[in-house]
Protein backbone atom coordinates (compact mmCIF):
# COMPACT_ATOMS: atom_id res chain seq x y z
CA UNK A 1 0.00 0.00 0.00
CA UNK A 2 3.05 1.98 0.85
CA UNK A 3 4.81 1.95 -2.24
CA UNK A 4 1.32 2.38 -4.47
CA UNK A 5 0.86 6.12 -2.63
CA UNK A 6 4.56 6.67 -3.02
CA UNK A 7 4.14 5.95 -6.98
CA UNK A 8 1.00 7.87 -7.71
CA UNK A 9 2.67 10.57 -5.87
CA UNK A 10 5.35 10.67 -7.78
CA UNK A 11 3.81 9.99 -11.40
CA UNK A 12 1.08 12.89 -10.23
CA UNK A 13 4.15 15.09 -9.53
CA UNK A 14 5.99 14.21 -12.42
CA UNK A 15 2.92 14.96 -14.92
CA UNK A 16 2.21 17.99 -13.18
CA UNK A 17 5.92 19.30 -13.87
CA UNK A 18 5.71 17.83 -17.18
CA UNK A 19 2.96 20.55 -17.85
CA UNK A 20 4.31 23.65 -16.88
CA UNK A 21 5.53 25.78 -19.11
CA UNK A 22 9.28 26.51 -17.95
CA UNK A 23 11.72 23.97 -19.28
CA UNK A 24 13.15 23.17 -16.30
CA UNK A 25 10.67 22.12 -14.49
CA UNK A 26 9.75 19.76 -17.53
CA UNK A 27 12.78 18.28 -17.02
CA UNK A 28 12.44 17.71 -13.26
CA UNK A 29 9.19 16.26 -14.30
CA UNK A 30 10.54 13.60 -16.44
CA UNK A 31 13.29 12.80 -13.93
CA UNK A 32 9.53 12.20 -11.29
CA UNK A 33 8.36 10.12 -13.65
CA UNK A 34 11.06 7.70 -14.13
CA UNK A 35 11.27 7.61 -10.19
CA UNK A 36 7.93 6.92 -10.20
CA UNK A 37 8.10 3.83 -13.09
CA UNK A 38 11.11 2.47 -11.44
CA UNK A 39 9.61 2.47 -7.83
CA UNK A 40 6.66 0.33 -9.53
CA UNK A 41 8.72 -1.89 -11.14
CA UNK A 42 10.74 -2.93 -8.03
CA UNK A 43 7.04 -3.12 -6.06
CA UNK A 44 5.64 -5.24 -9.22
CA UNK A 45 8.93 -7.51 -8.38
CA UNK A 46 7.88 -8.53 -4.98
CA UNK A 47 8.52 -6.10 -1.68
CA UNK A 48 9.13 -9.45 0.36
CA UNK A 49 12.89 -10.61 1.90
CA UNK A 50 14.18 -13.25 -0.28
CA UNK A 51 17.75 -14.32 -0.45
CA UNK A 52 20.02 -12.57 -2.75
CA UNK A 53 20.49 -15.30 -6.10
CA UNK A 54 24.15 -16.71 -5.70
CA UNK A 55 25.48 -19.73 -7.30
CA UNK A 56 25.36 -23.00 -4.95
CA UNK A 57 22.32 -22.07 -3.44
CA UNK A 58 19.38 -25.41 -3.34
CA UNK A 59 16.57 -23.66 -2.87
CA UNK A 60 15.67 -21.63 -5.72
CA UNK A 61 12.02 -20.62 -4.26
CA UNK A 62 13.76 -18.51 -1.57
CA UNK A 63 15.86 -16.40 -3.97
CA UNK A 64 14.76 -12.88 -5.13
CA UNK A 65 14.02 -12.75 -8.66
CA UNK A 66 16.91 -10.46 -10.20
CA UNK A 67 14.90 -8.90 -13.24
CA UNK A 68 13.35 -6.45 -12.02
CA UNK A 69 16.46 -5.23 -9.88
CA UNK A 70 18.42 -5.22 -13.86
CA UNK A 71 15.24 -3.50 -15.43
CA UNK A 72 15.65 -0.53 -12.96
CA UNK A 73 19.48 -0.43 -13.12
CA UNK A 74 19.25 -0.29 -16.85
CA UNK A 75 16.46 2.17 -16.32
CA UNK A 76 18.76 4.67 -14.20
CA UNK A 77 21.21 4.59 -17.02
CA UNK A 78 18.85 5.52 -19.20
CA UNK A 79 17.22 8.27 -17.75
CA UNK A 80 20.80 9.90 -16.16
CA UNK A 81 21.82 9.80 -19.93
CA UNK A 82 18.06 11.08 -21.35
CA UNK A 83 18.19 13.71 -18.41
CA UNK A 84 22.15 15.08 -19.16
CA UNK A 85 20.98 15.57 -22.71
CA UNK A 86 17.48 17.34 -21.86
CA UNK A 87 19.87 19.53 -19.57
CA UNK A 88 22.39 20.22 -22.76
CA UNK A 89 19.43 21.15 -24.78
CA UNK A 90 18.11 23.29 -22.30
CA UNK A 91 21.46 25.21 -21.74
CA UNK A 92 22.17 25.86 -25.71
CA UNK A 93 18.62 26.69 -25.77
CA UNK A 94 19.85 29.24 -23.62
CA UNK A 95 22.80 30.31 -24.97
CA UNK A 96 21.39 30.64 -28.88
CA UNK A 97 18.80 33.14 -27.40
CA UNK A 98 15.74 31.07 -27.42
CA UNK A 99 12.29 32.87 -26.75
CA UNK A 100 10.99 31.20 -23.39
CA UNK A 101 8.34 32.37 -21.86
Amino acid sequence: MTAAIIVTVLVAGGVFLILQRELLRVVLGFILLGHGVNVLIISAGGMYHRQPPLLGQQDRAAMADPLPQAFVLTAIVIAFAITVYLLALLKAGDSAGGDRP
